[in-house]
């Protein structure tokens, strides 16, 4: 049975602990065991990245950019190994898992140009003879908690701004897909970065909590589930540590009378559909405006659902794979019968799927409900797999009340051609990132990621200036440069500019 451990000391590193099974998602085999962490391992690898972080935080900016600029070009070099690892442990077709590796990309990307994002300010004569400059610096060790889903791009939304900044990163990735995040660390090696200036330790709640507890950890970026993101935003906070904790999402589509159908129905059968429905930014929900509308739009869904292929994640014709475990998958088919048991209109039922030669995989078939109510807890929760639920609304208020009221509000799309609705919606809606006609609307690495609500916990998103601003703290320096002798007599009244 292969093993697969941890990565510190500028390697791989095996661990002698707890185990967790790592599964092949297309055939429900166990294919590997992650050896899992525990508090005196992270003490030693904190140890390590804090003795290592003093040096690189010396590095100047242009230089750690050259390192990054390195691990971009390793990075495209091997794209197609590293999408069939994180394949083979996520599920995720391989155009996917490419996909998966290109956003993260252009986050590091983003990061290279650290020279220019760590400048500060200065003012010349803020008073006579002072001057007044500022500089971000490096806040230390920080650490980063990832999710299954997305094993390549949300380390590095995470660590290429904290590296490019003069941080020393630890990195906690999901125990379900392990094996990609040591492939990143053993590449940014390669690139020149300095040994335990990045460390990987693998592990579950005794690790993550003791990355919590320790003094020398000074911020922590987490992505995963609601209620995990709330305790870990909570606990972090508590401890003193700067917290940023993204949670989990039901997105919303709304869909307008006057919307161009088969272009919308496109767009949210991938959004919905893609990634098994696996993604933070997925499209389980959408709202068509009028009865008229909804019918049309289901009766092209119907349409589009028969031609969908589900297949194992190296069959380059298959729109998405299996889900990540059994569990998981349990777990979707559970939230199918609740909508049922609920009363919605099950339209096309995913559970049953299995494909040939193939039956034990954790296969889920494309799912369709209509007619669900915002009071069923099958709406109000994520799911989280390929089921896509169809709300009516009676109007464009109502529809816009929907993803404002609902307790996350990660992302939201709207479909129309008119600009006032359009405009109207981006201005109002209590939702963090909004898509007009887009429907997965992540924002580019030169902006940031964030939601509002249940879907984010803490001040500062990640990646963009807001990552820039997490991972370093602002120091300000007036000064003061007497001429020619005596300084005045002492004053004992707070400075001012009067």
């Amino acid at each position: 049975m292969r093993a697969i451990g941890h990565f510190y000391s500028g390697r791989l590193q095996p661990g002698d602990g707890r185990v967790s099974d790592v599964f092949d998602p297309n055939t429900g085999q166990v294919q590997a065991q992650v050896q899992l962490g525990d508090t005196a391992l992270v003490e030693r690898v904190v140890a390590a990245s804090k003795a290592a972080q003093r040096g690189w935080a010396a590095v100047n900016p242009q230089r750690r950019a050259r390192i990054l600029f390195e691990f971009k070009r390793l990075l495209e070099r091997d794209m197609e190994a590293l999408a069939y690892l994180l394949s083979s442990e996520h599920g995720k077709v391989i155009a996917d898992a490419k996909g998966d590796i290109q956003r993260g990309l252009e986050v590091v990307e983003f990061a290279c140009g650290i020279p220019h994002l760590l400048k500060g300010d200065y003012t010349q004569g803020a008073g006579p003879g002072i001057d007044v400059y500022s500089m971000r610096q490096a806040l230390g060790v920080v650490a980063g908690i990832t999710p299954f889903n997305f094993p390549a791009m949300i380390p590095m939304w995470m660590f290429a701004p904290a590296l490019a900044c003069g941080n020393a990163f630890i990195l906690k990735p999901s125990e379900r897909d392990p094996s990609l995040p040591l492939r990143l660390a053993e590449l940014l090696v390669e690139a020149g970065l300095p040994t335990d200036v990045l460390n990987v330790v693998q592990g579950d709640k005794a690790v993550v909590d003791a990355l919590l507890n320790h003094p020398d950890i000074k911020a922590i970026s987490f992505v995963g589930s609601s209620d995990i993101a709330q305790y870990v935003y909570g606990r972090g906070a508590a401890k003193g540590k700067r917290m940023q904790c993204m949670g989990g999402a039901k997105n919303h589509g709304i869909v307008l009378p006057d919307a161009d159908l088969d272009q919308a129905v496109a767009d949210i059968m991938g959004a919905a559909y893609g990634s098994a429905g696996e993604r933070c930014m997925a499209l389980p929900v959408v709202v068509p405006v009028g009865d008229h509308t909804a019918d049309a739009l289901r009766e092209r869904l119907v349409a589009s659902i028969e031609s969908l292929q589900v297949g194992v994640s190296t069959d380059a014709d298959a729109h998405y794979g299996p889900v990540v475990s059994a569990a998981h998958k349990a777990r979707i088919e559970s939230y199918i019968q609740m909508g049922v048991d609920e009363g919605a209109e099950l339209v096309r039922d995913g559970r049953g799927f299995a494909l040939q030669g193939y039956e034990s995989g954790f296969f889920l078939g494309p799912t369709l409900f209509d007619r669900v109510t915002p009071q069923m807890k099958s709406y109000q929760d994520e799911i989280f797999g390929p089921v896509l639920q169809i709300v009516r609304a009676d109007s464009f208020e109502e529809a816009l009340r929907l993803p404002s009221q609902h307790p996350y509000g990660n992302g939201v799309a709207i479909f129309t051609r008119n600009g006032d609705y359009a405009r109207d919606f981006a201005d109002q809606v209590e939702v963090g990132m909004v898509g007009i006609n887009v429907p997965i609307p992540v924002p580019v690495a030169y902006h940031s990621f964030g939601g509002w609500k249940r879907s984010g916990f803490g001040d500062l998103n990640q990646y963009g200036m807001d990552g820039v601003r997490f991972y370093t703290r602002v120091k300000t320096v007036t000064q003061r440069w007497p001429r020619g002798g005596v300084l005045a007599d002492s004053s004992f009244v707070i400075p001012t500019m009067s």
